[in-house]
This record gives structure tokens, sequence and C-alpha cells, in this order.
């Protein structure tokens, strides 16, 4: 059985977010994203930073990870991107189907 992951991104830039969104899609390194605004608040070189960000979720397999890290990387303006997943535990059957169907 295959492992299941979300794969997560965040950016500040719409056209960053489509660019990354559109080159992980037709590469079929991803079934599919979903994107959120969000606010954030971080340190960055020793100061208190806040911004309104995309975030991005993409249903993928862990074996595929490292290939998406580095498209993203790519295409990514931050000098540190957060570029994480977590485990999809207990997926239904259809929905891990779907993900088999859509990805290389």
């Amino acid at each position: 059985m295959n492992d299941y992951i979300i794969v997560t991104t965040l950016c500040n830039k719409k056209e960053v977010c489509d660019k990354i969104i559109n080159n992980l899609l037709e590469k079929h390194l991803v079934a599919g994203a979903q994107v959120s605004e969000v606010y954030s608040k971080y340190w960055w070189n020793d100061s208190l930073e806040e911004s309104k960000e995309y975030k991005i979720d993409f249903r993928t397999k862990k074996e595929l990870f490292n290939e998406i890290e580095y498209e993203i990387k790519k295409i990514h303006d931050y000098y540190v991107a957060e570029i994480s997943y977590v485990n999809i535990e207990n997926g239904s059957k259809e929905f891990l189907n779907w993900i088999d169907e859509m990805v290389k």
C-alpha cells in the first residue's frame, strides 16, 4: 500500500502560488491543491513580521515528496520556504484511489 500525504507550502504572491500549483498538477506529482488565505506572524532577521499568505495543501504520495520539494524550490521566491508534509491516516478507499489515479 502507498503512503499518502498532504504537502504544505505558503506563498505571499498569488502568481507564485498559481505557478507552483499548475506546475505540480501538470507533472502529475499531485492529485489536487487547496488554497487558503492565512494571516502569519513569524520571526525573520531578528524582527517580528506579519503578512497575508496563501497556504497550499497538496494531496499526493509520500514517494513523490522529494520531487515535489525540488519543483517547489525551483519556483518559490522565499529564501526559506516551508515545505512539509503530514501523513493521511485512514483516508477513504475512494479518496486514496483517486490519488493513485491522478499522480504518476
